[in-house]
Formats: structure tokens, C-alpha cells, sequence
């Protein structure tokens, strides 16, 4: 069988249901840069081979219970290290502690701050990431904010109503959670509670005011309930936060175009491209 789009076979839903992320973590690295996928039909993404690899990266940290923010803190900025073609099979991501260690041939470091590390064990790996757990007397709280997350997360897959339900617990425990309101908003948006969504992100907003994400998506939720105005500000608000964000740039382009707005929709489109080289 001939595929359609041989560099970029996989598809979103495709790329959810084999490594069990959810939509707002795969969000999240699209967002942060680390993984750039094409855009097929529609304007659906297009994830290459390589992308998966570094999207399973993602979400086998993720099984070593780090947790997702500090996952996306650490690959963009290992991205930022790393050469132009990365080193996949000679390169090893480890989770120890709470910790993202990062390790070559040479050295090793810590991801989210670079700084090198002289001595830890490495575990047996079958594959370019491998974990070291050094948490042996380590009890996390049984009901912590993170263990929430980290269950609902999982639930995703095959049980959305218990995995809303768990980021609502979340966000009552922990109300500045923002990887909470970017899935539980991805979940309401999926089950077509747009207005829902937004109010959520009304929330958000107010009280992580300089999370761009939160703005993103606080856009995707207005404009697909046709306040589009509004969509406009939340996309400009985002970039003014992260001016890398290309999504943001390609939506509020496409909406300046509609609007009849050329010269800012050109702007956008043009800040788009550039964003793709």
C-alpha cells in the first residue's frame, strides 16, 4: 500500500492511541518547538518518524512520573543544545528523582539547566531512553496535585468522564495548575463544550496571565464559538507572550484574512513561515 504522505505517515489521533499521550501534552511539545510536524488536509498535522520518536521520549518520561511541565521545560531546552540532526541512538534521556538527565558518549548534564553531572547509574535500556529511580524511600502524597494529574493523564484514553472529573479535583486543589486547565479545556473543546471550554479559560487566564498556552487555546475555544474578535486578542496576547508559537501566528492569520485584515494576516503568515525553516 502507497501512503498518502510517506515523510509524515502519522496523524494526531494516530500518534495519541500508540503512545497513549494526550492532546494537550502533544500541545504542548508542538507548541514549545520540539516537534515541528507537517500539515496535511484540513490543516491536520502530519507527524514524521522522527517526530514519534521524540513524542515516545516524551511519554516515557512521563510513565517515570515526571511531570509534564518539567517534560516540556527539559526538551526545549535540550532542543536548544542539541545539533541540527539529533543524535537518536546515541543519546539517552533518564529520569532520576524528580530530576531529567541527559547523556551521550561524552558527558552528561541536566536538561533543564544544563548542568553537568558526574556520577549516576545507568539501567539497561532497549532503545535510545532509559530511567534510573532512585526515589527508594521517597512516598509521595497520596493525593498530591501532580499524582492527580499524572492518573487523569491516563485515564484519557478510555475513560474521559473519570479524567475530567480528576482535573476538576486538580484545579480545586491546586488552582495555578496550568497543564490541568490545558487538558481538561482540550477535553471539553473534544466533547463539543465550547462555551464550556471557554468560561474554563476565562478562568485561566486570570489567574496565569503569562501562561501563552492558556491563551492559545482560550483562543481555539472562542473561535469556535464565532467570537472571533475575541479570538484575535487571546492569539495576540499568546504571541505577545511567545512570538515562536507558530500555530498562534497561522490561526490569527487566518482570521485577519477572513476579517478582510490583509496586511495583519500577511504579517502573521509571513512570522508562520519563517517559523517553519
Amino acid at each position: 500500500m502507497t501512503l498518502d504522505h510517506p515523510e509524515t505517515p502519522h496523524t494526531l489521533r494516530s500518534i495519541q492511541e500508540m503512545l497513549g499521550l494526550s492532546r494537550g501534552a502533544i500541545a504542548g511539545l508542538i507548541a514549545n518547538g520540539f516537534v515541528s510536524p507537517k500539515r496535511g488536509p484540513r490543516n491536520a498535522y502530519r507527524f514524521s518518524f522522527r517526530d514519534v520518536v521524540l513524542l515516545r521520549t516524551a511519554h516515557d518520561l512521563q510513565q517515570a512520573d515526571i511531570p509534564t511541565r518539567k517534560i516540556l521545560r527539559a526538551l526545549q531546552r535540550l532542543k536548544a543544545t542539541l545539533p541540527e540532526e539529533l543524535p537518536l541512538t546515541g543519546l539517552r534521556i533518564t529520569a532520576v528523582g524528580n530530576s531529567i538527565a541527559v547523556h551521550d558518549r561524552e558527558s552528561r548534564w541536566e536538561a533543564e539547566t544544563g548542568q553537568l553531572l558526574m556520577d549516576f547509574d545507568v539501567a539497561a535500556t532497549r532503545g535510545s531512553v532509559a530511567f534510573v529511580d532512585r526515589r527508594r524511600d521517597a512516598t509521595p502524597p497520596a493525593v498530591s496535585a501532580e499524582a492527580l494529574f499524572a492518573r487523569a493523564e491516563a485515564l484519557e484514553a478510555n475513560d474521559m468522564k473519570a479524567a475530567e472529573a480528576i482535573y476538576r479535583e486538580v484545579l480545586a486543589i491546586s488552582p495555578d495548575f496550568a497543564d490541568a486547565y490545558l487538558n481538561l479545556g482540550a477535553i471539553l473543546c473534544e466533547s463539543d463544550r465550547q462555551a464550556e471550554a471557554a468560561r474554563l479559560y476565562d478562568e485561566a487566564v486570570q489567574r496565569l496571565p503569562d501562561a501563552p498556552l492558556l491563551h492559545f487555546n482560550h483562543a481555539v475555544a472562542l473561535e469556535d464559538l464565532g467570537r472571533l474578535d475575541e479570538a484575535i486578542r487571546s492569539y495576540e496576547r499568546c504571541l505577545k507572550l511567545d512570538p515562536t508559537i507558530g500555530d498562534a501566528h497561522f490561526n490569527v492569520g487566518r482570521l485577519y484574512d477572513h476579517l478582510g485584515h490583509r496586511r495583519e494576516a500577511i504579517r502573521h503568515f509571513s512570522a508562520y513561515r519563517r517559523l517553519q525553516k
